[in-house]
């Protein structure tokens, strides 16, 4: 039998934790390991218990979330990061997703697209809530201009690796990639892998954001 996806759960406010919790454990693949009222608990539970997924909210006291995420992602590689946010800050979520976070979602997600994330990212995918993948994207283009080290990193991949980079970081699946490119959807799958593994990227939510960072995607292309 397949171990439970072990989850901690980050927010300050006591009443989110109790319905999250509440959710998660009524599901028998899923396992609330732990609990962080403030960034820094947050470090120290996913530390101690090192679950397979940290539901974290972005504005806490002592440390806020975006850089909490960051310390877990750093010193945590197997242990995945979803955002749970009212999505008012985009430069906040920008920087999220430079910390390597696996997913975002809104609070105001029906359960069952929660669960959904919390399995997929678990299972070592990246997602992106649909409400607000363009905004998202948007604010991981704010940068200024490409960086020069992830512009050389792109030069690594072949023309159809880069041509699968760019519909990944336009939001499609890799079924409607497929389509696009008239391949079959196994070969995207593995066009994608290859692209994640040279890059050295986790998921598809990291290669949205250097897509943007390299210089392959612009803002108001």
């Amino acid at each position: 039998m397949t171990a439970p996806v072990r989850v901690v759960l980050a927010d300050d406010q006591e009443m989110v934790r109790a319905g999250l919790r509440m959710l998660l454990d009524f599901q028998p693949d899923l396992d609330v390991v732990g609990e962080a009222a403030d960034g820094l608990d947050a470090v120290e539970v996913a530390t101690r218990t090192r679950p397979d997924v940290v539901l974290m909210d972005v504005r806490m006291p002592r440390c806020d979330g975006i850089e909490a995420a960051r310390r877990i992602v750093a010193s945590l590689p197997d242990t995945a990061v979803v955002i749970l946010t009212t999505f008012d800050d985009d430069a906040s979520l920008a920087e999220a997703l430079r910390a390597g976070v696996s997913g975002f979602l809104l609070k105001v997600a029906p359960p069952e697209q929660l669960l959904h994330a919390v399995r997929t990212v678990a299972a070592g995918n990246g997602l992106l809530d649909p409400a607000v993948t363009l905004r998202v994207i948007a604010a991981s283009a704010a940068a200024p201009a490409p960086d020069p080290s992830a512009a050389a990193r792109l030069a690594s991949l072949t023309q159809r690796e880069t041509d699968v980079l760019r519909l990944v970081a336009d939001g499609l699946t890799n079924a409607e990639i497929a389509g696009r490119l008239y391949l079959g959807e196994a070969t995207v799958k593995t066009h994608v892998s290859r692209v994640l593994l040279k890059l050295g990227l986790r998921d598809r939510v990291q290669a949205v954001a250097f897509a943007y960072e390299s210089g392959l995607i612009t803002p108001g292309r």
